[in-house]
């Protein structure tokens, strides 16, 4: 499946992005942040492609204007979202994008696609202590504070971190998008 907002297409990830994938993923601002190591070549970012990123549901983020990938932005099931019905929302996008509201225009579309497409009755969100970018992503989204939790194992940095859980109904989804979706424009 191919999503399409005003900026951006998310597209499956392909092996053929590997260099793209290394060139945001090596930076040690995005990765440990987020929980994973930094890239350390473009086969290993080859590898994580195919091992972690091809999966249902994960999209490269690609820029319109240049056809290239610089994040990713993904649903998925996890320790948050176990049962039918519920997905974890999951992204990265490389430090040259930080800031350029990027990310929020991602989630908002796959958002969309999880509620409407994919009939979710809910989606989680977390973020590490100090992760104050994914923080404001979760906040400008909708997200509402469901808890924070010590000692959360980072399995892949071998450590323990504090975690703190959003959510988001599809209750919660339908009364923001009809404040932020001009009247003309709604169904109905």
């Amino acid at each position: 499946m191919i999503l399409k907002t005003e900026r951006l297409i998310l597209r499956p990830w392909e092996e053929s992005d590997a260099e793209e994938c290394y060139r945001y993923a090596k930076d040690p601002r995005v990765g440990p942040a987020a929980g994973w190591p930094a890239h350390t070549s473009a086969e290993y970012s080859r590898k994580t492609i195919r091992e972690i990123l091809m999966k249902p549901e994960t999209y490269a983020i690609v820029l319109r204007e240049t056809g290239l990938p610089v994040g990713s932005i993904g649903l998925h099931r996890s320790d948050l979202a176990e049962n039918d019905g519920e997905a974890e929302l999951g992204y990265w996008i490389g430090v040259p994008y930080w800031g350029r509201g990027l990310v929020p225009e991602a989630a908002k579309e796959l958002l969309r696609h999880a509620f409407e497409d994919l009939k979710l009755e809910r989606v989680w969100c977390g973020y590490y202590d100090g992760n104050e970018k994914s923080r404001r992503v979760q906040e400008k989204l909708g997200f509402r504070y469901q808890r924070t939790t010590d000692d959360v194992p980072v399995p892949q940095m071998g450590e323990t971190r504090k975690g703190h859980v959003n959510l988001m109904t599809k209750e919660d989804w339908l009364k923001i998008r009809q404040v932020t979706i001009p009247r003309d424009r709604r169904d109905g």
